[in-house]
């Protein structure tokens, strides 16, 4: 499913200001907030998606770039695409909050404590293919970047042969509380980000993230049939995880290019192919193009039989000739739309027997023509009366 647009997801104008769009984030965040839905998954999802929206809005670079290129991105990939950039939903409900009012329903109270295992954030890459690959499949070669488990040191942040260090500050609990009068309240620790963990020593590689930020090289299969528009879900290949969590995955939107002969129709295959005057008049058999498969060897033509008297836009259906089905065993049809050519820089000769046909055809024979002369005369009658006679 495509993304919503962001303004679209917070329910406000594209020339909303920062006020307005941290009041109409206040509101759906405190709405669909799961820990106030009883952990409803539907509340959770929309909750991440008002979220993800604010973080792109509220920050006015990323906010110029995402109204030039939208969800693509532009020249380089989806910059805003989950876990290219985002803050955690968390910390952005905390800073719109407050600390404390965001640890109770963004920390430990809403799905554990900050600084356990973490899966990564799904990505989405947009490719565009031929009618040609979407007929037959294909196998692609693309590069995504994505954020990856810093191999220097293993994840951990610290530099080779250190290891974290219990936080000074929060003594290892990942959580302080602060004293206001009569009342006392816990938040997430600020030195170590709930982790319980510094790292006095940082991997050099990572600077201390545990994670890097590479391009991957992947090779995509895509099966005969999808449609503009088709998903294919890559299972672990989004982001790494934190602290040991597990990979998000990678989903690949298909767009198919406008082809130069055929238009799709569901499973059908439609193309215009012309025809000679005399072979529409006659009768006769024409050529029709194909997409290429395996089975005509790169050569795909399918033999049309054209009635005689067929006139333009007739239409000639060949089975079996049309897209496959996705995951079935099925084919569309081709769908062959009959263009009536008419002939021209012809000789005297030509233009000589050309007048004699037309001298010799009857009214049975153009029955359209006659039709519309009708029509046509009784209009004209109409229009200067029935006193009169139209010639």
């Amino acid at each position: 499913m495509a993304q919503r647009d962001y303004y679209e997801v917070l329910g406000v104008e594209r020339t909303a200001d920062a006020a307005v769009l941290k009041a109409a984030y206040r509101k759906l965040a405190m709405q669909h907030h799961p820990d106030r839905n009883g952990g409803c998954e539907e509340s959770s999802a929309r909750f991440k998606e008002v979220s993800e929206a604010y973080a792109v809005l509220s920050d006015p670079q990323k906010r110029a770039h995402y109204d030039r290129f939208g969800h693509a991105g532009g020249p380089g990939g989806n910059p805003f695409g989950q876990g290219q950039g985002f803050a955690d939903v968390n910390d952005i409900f905390a800073q719109v909050f407050g600390d404390a009012f965001g640890d109770v329903f963004g920390g430990r109270a809403g799905g554990g404590a900050r600084g356990g295992p973490r899966r990564g954030s799904d990505l989405r890459y947009d490719l565009e293919i031929t009618l040609e690959q979407a007929y037959q499949g294909a196998e692609v070669e693309i590069s995504v970047p994505a954020t990856l488990t810093c191999t220097t040191c293993e994840g951990s942040g610290a530099k080779a042969g250190t290891q974290p260090v219990t936080c000074t500050t929060c003594g290892g609990q990942g959580r302080v509380r602060t004293a206001n009068g009569f009342f006392q309240m816990e938040r997430t620790c600020p030195r170590c980000g709930g982790q319980g963990k510094m790292i006095a020593e940082p991997c050099t590689s990572c600077m201390g993230h545990g994670l890097v930020r590479k391009t991957r090289t992947l090779n995509l299969q895509i099966p005969a049939g999808v449609d503009d528009g088709s998903r294919i879900r890559l299972t672990g290949e989004g982001d790494a995880g934190q602290r040991g969590g597990p990979r998000g995955d990678l989903y690949v939107f298909l767009s198919v290019t406008p082809h130069d002969l055929f238009e799709r129709d569901n499973l059908d295959l439609l193309v215009t192919v012309p025809v000679p005057m005399t072979v529409a008049a006659l009768g006769g058999e024409i050529e029709a193009p194909c997409l290429v498969s395996q089975a005509c060897d790169g050569n795909c033509k399918a033999p049309v039989t054209v009635p005689a008297g067929a006139q333009t836009g007739k239409t000639v259906r060949i089975k079996g000739k049309g897209m496959p089905h996705l995951n079935g065993k099925t084919r569309g049809d081709l769908v062959v739309e009959l263009f009536v050519e008419t002939p021209t820089d012809l000789t005297a000769r030509q233009k000589e027997l050309l007048q004699e046909l037309a001298d010799s055809l009857g009214e049975t024979q153009t029955p359209r023509n006659s039709s519309f002369t009708g029509k046509a005369k009784r209009f004209w009658a109409d229009i200067l009366g029935s006193g009169e006679t139209a010639q």
